[in-house]
């Protein structure tokens, strides 16, 4: 690494951190990224802009706009959908209020509707808009918080609606008739922060969309969709997935910057101190981000320290006051923690003191990654990698202010996608971030909103098209026929149950239904997890986080979809461990390479069955590994897996007896990484090795979407194949310890307690895949369900000695909670 000390210029936060690191060897400093800083080009203002509008936006200081909100606006005014899609603090919210508020303030009739994946962003948008003081305007929040009676009002008389898609699920939809006025007028749709639809939650909200146009085309409206995102990659066509339409987009940034010191930060290995199966132990990201956070605080630097569960951001914030109380007891009360599950004054009040600059630091859940505004800030620490690259710059793009460079810090966890990023920082730096992966066809969540729209009107030919085409849409028609959900007539398709589905839908789930978690000493009700993911997530013994505080979980009924807990505060943390089995049921693609390697896409069939849990001291030392009896649970999913000849491993240097351990790292790294090419979470995906597959009759891995009916992620994997396994070998090669660990081959939830591994195997099988890729250089297509080679059962199953099943490491669903 090139020396920063003497490229960065003095006095500035990055000169004052590395005056108290070491020096060579022993520095966490794997690299330091310094970004150029870059001029603001300004436009002028479209003629269109009522005069109104811009004396407003001209007395909160918005002279002129910049090149990126006028290419934007004026698509947006002319008809097109547009997304703008610049870094954070660009100022993407001008390039939608430009075109709303004008058409509010020259039509007195039109109305807009503006989405939010957050309640605090819709919070802050909403404030700035009444801040502008513009007559007739009348915006209004519609949110689980807003009282009835301002629902109400809400609903007869605003003009902008803030609310968010699960509202609009559960609420505005089913209620349409109610919301007439609304919905005959609405002349623009604003989807905030779009990339953060992803997954199944993503693939739910891009077919609420489609009944949002659906329901307005019946009233006479056809609305244009503004939508702003992170830079991500392909911004056009991931908003064209999102909204079911043609998008166009806005890249080019016009804003200023001034630029960006960015450290990539290893935590040393701890002394004396061995994780399972005598692996080294890195000290945690939170508690390095606690020291960093009192230690940049300590120099002045108003600084957000990211931090990935409320339980974490509570215990970041204690311990960097801490250290303050011994360095700077002066400053020990200007550090706070922010997250959700503070009332709403709470947070602003917090917002408000960092700004103000009253308080120094904050440790904070990406509750102030979205929108939120109180960029400015001097420096951001980013404790472990936060699920994309997009949610990485958005984090980052909090530090900077005015003419000063900013200093960005992103520490390392456990984990073999942090510590690739660490010591690659080109994939960082040198490559746009992941593309938005969504699978609007999966036919469970399919299923649930076309349930949902014909509760809304019956469904029609028309509809069909709409919600993705016959060849998608009429099977889940006549399975919704067969179910009796449905009745098929000449003139379409009619719910039976009277009753409005959409409360029974949940936008974060997979289908399979819900259990409630509640207080076993008041009955109080905490949340749900999916029903799917209970085992692994709620299961006796399981420590259960909530709103930051830990709960025991004393039982899991899941016949009634009960999961008793206690509130409780254990030294450890637990990680739930479980065996699979899976099935290739069919074949989308599959491509038979040279060096007796094959690589698939295409239906599978899995079982699960949590075995037992694992806990583990916050220092990362495991205390035991406690048995399990759950019973099973079976998805349909799809997966991306390659097979290869035994012959070819036995010529390239592997026993036998290696074969197991070198798959199963391999599986263990692959699942590890994919989240880097597929905007996934860890937790989203499973994976099975196993020596001889019954369906392949060979050597085999498999990673599946840990969700039911997938979720597009294994298909992103099969399109980016060889990228994904370069950079698993590279991960896996690169990784400095002897046999294997958390950073590189490990998994906290493997079934098999991480036995066999064999690290260098690993590298071997990779290198045979990757050989056989680069001499057949074989493609996959953009959309593989778009390629049937085959289908049918192949019918058998393999039972996987060291799976990885797919959950949530903070003990909470994947599904997440609810936004409404």
């Amino acid at each position: 690494m090139p020396d920063a000390r003497a490229s960065a210029p003095p006095d500035t936060p990055l000169d004052r951190l590395l005056r108290r690191l070491p020096t060579g060897d022993g520095s966490p400093v794997t690299h330091v990224e310094r970004l150029p800083a870059r001029e603001g080009r300004t436009a002028d203002w479209p003629a269109w802009v009522p005069v109104e509008l811009r004396t407003a936006l001209r007395e909160r200081h918005v002279l002129q706009p910049w090149t990126h909100q006028v290419e934007t606006a004026d698509l947006a005014h002319a008809g097109v959908h547009v997304v703008v899609s610049t870094g954070t603090a660009s100022g993407k919210s001008l390039s939608y209020q430009l075109p709303v508020l004008s058409e509010l303030l020259t039509d007195d009739r039109a109305t807009a509707l503006y989405l939010a994946p957050t309640k605090a962003l819709g919070v802050d948008q909403l404030g700035s808009v009444e801040s502008l003081g513009l007559p007739g305007i009348r915006a209004a929040r519609y949110d689980g918080d807003t009282p009835q009676g301002e629902r109400d009002w809400a609903r007869e008389h605003a003009r902008l609606l803030v609310t968010n898609p699960d509202m609009l699920h559960r609420r505005l939809l089913p209620g349409h008739d109610r919301w007439l006025r609304l919905l005959r007028n609405l002349r623009f749709v604003v989807v905030d922060e779009c990339h953060a639809y992803r997954g199944v939650f993503g693939s739910h909200v891009a077919l609420v969309l489609r009944r949002l146009r659906r329901v307005a085309a019946r009233y006479g409206s056809a609305p244009v969709f503004v939508l702003a995102s992170a830079t991500v990659a392909d911004p056009a066509g991931a908003a064209g997935r999102l909204v079911g339409a043609p998008v166009r987009a806005v890249t080019e940034d016009g804003s200023p910057s001034a630029g960006a010191d960015f450290v990539l930060w290893e935590p040393p290995v701890v002394p004396d101190l061995a994780g399972e199966v005598g692996a080294p132990v890195r000290r945690s990201a939170p508690a390095e981000a606690a020291h960093l956070l009192a230690d940049l605080v300590a120099d002045g630097a108003r600084t957000l320290a990211f931090v990935r569960s409320r339980h974490g951001v509570e215990q970041t914030a204690l311990t960097a006051a801490r250290r303050l109380t011994q360095s700077r007891p002066d400053l020990a009360g200007s550090v706070a923690a922010y997250r959700g599950g503070y009332l709403p004054e709470e947070r602003r009040q917090l917002e408000r003191s960092l700004v103000r600059g009253e308080l120094l630091g904050l440790a904070t859940t990406n509750a102030l990654e979205l929108g939120v505004d109180i960029a400015g800030l001097d420096a951001a620490v980013l404790a472990g990698y936060p699920g994309t690259l997009a949610s990485v710059w958005q984090q980052a793009g909090r530090a900077g202010r005015g003419r000063s460079r900013a200093l960005v810090v992103f520490v390392a966890r456990e984990d073999p996608l942090d510590t690739y990023l660490v010591h690659h920082p080109g994939a960082l730096f040198g490559r746009p971030v992941e593309a938005t992966v969504i699978d609007p066809t999966n036919p469970v969540v399919l299923a649930g909103q076309l349930s949902c729209a014909a509760a809304e009107h019956h469904l029609d030919e028309a509809d069909v098209d709409l919600f993705g085409g016959s060849e998608v849409v009429l099977p889940v028609l006549e399975d919704l026929v067969r179910s009796k959900v449905l009745r098929q007539r000449p003139t379409g398709w009619y719910r039976v149950d009277p009753r409005p589905p959409a409360e029974r839908v949940d936008l974060r789930g997979s289908g399979g239904g819900q259990v409630s978690v509640v207080d076993a000493d008041t009955a109080r009700l905490l949340g749900t997890v999916d029903h799917g993911r209970a085992p692994s997530a709620v299961h006796p013994g399981a420590v259960h986080l909530h709103r930051g505080e830990p709960y025991t979980v004393l039982d899991l009924d899941l016949e009634d979809g009960v999961a008793l807990v206690r509130a409780d505060r254990p030294d450890w943390t637990t990680l739930a461990r479980s065996v699979s089995t899976v099935s290739l049921t069919g074949v989308h693609r599959a491509n038979s390479l040279g060096g007796g390697v094959t690589v698939g896409l295409g239906p599978v069939r899995v079982t699960e069955q949590v075995v037992g849990y694992l806990r583990r001291r916050p220092t990362g030392e495991v205390i035991d590994v406690l048995g399990l009896d759950m019973p099973e649970h079976e998805l349909s999913s799809r997966a991306v897996w390659y097979a290869i000849e035994p012959q070819s491993l036995t010529r390239a240097g592997l026993s036998e007896a290696r074969i197991p351990g070198a798959l199963h790292a391999a599986e263990h790294a692959a699942i590890g990484l994919l989240p880097l090419f597929a905007g996934c979470d860890r937790w989203d995906i499973g994976g099975l090795s196993t020596r001889v597959h019954p369906d392949t009759g060979q050597p085999t891995v498999i990673v599946y979407d840990g969700v039911q009916g997938g979720a597009g992620f294994a298909a992103r994997g099969f399109d980016v194949l060889y990228q994904w396994l370069s950079a698993v070998r590279a991960a896996v090669a690169g990784c400095g310890c002897a046999a294997g660990c958390p950073s590189c081959v490990q998994s906290p939830k493997c079934g098999n307690g991480n036995h066999p591994l064999d690290k260098s195997g690993a590298v071997t099988v990779l290198q045979l895949v990757l050989s056989a890729l680069e001499t057949s250089a074989v493609e996959a297509p953009p959309d593989p369900t778009d390629d049937v080679l085959a289908a049918g059962g192949l019918g058998t199953a393999a039972t996987d000695l060291h799976p990885e099943a797919g959950d949530g490491e903070d003990g909470t669903s994947a599904a997440g909670g609810s936004a409404a």
